[in-house]
């Protein structure tokens, strides 16, 4: 039941370019360009963010990813 109230909220901060651990915006973070048109993002708070520069669409990284 948490996932289900946390999910919606997390892809609307996503959605906006924050991160959903402290909000702040991802344009902000350590970027790192990676192959095929993307970029990691690294967050002040420790998470690590996926930059679909073709669709400018947010993910959180996977564990390959990080």
């Amino acid at each position: 039941m948490f996932k289900n109230v946390i999910a919606p909220v997390q892809a609307w901060l996503l959605s906006r370019g924050q991160c959903v651990g402290c909000g702040m915006p991802l344009t902000k973070g350590r970027v790192s360009p990676l192959s095929n048109g993307r970029e990691k993002i690294a967050c002040k708070c420790g998470r690590i963010f996926i930059h679909e520069t073709k669709t400018n669409k947010y993910r959180r990284a996977l564990f390959e990813e990080v």
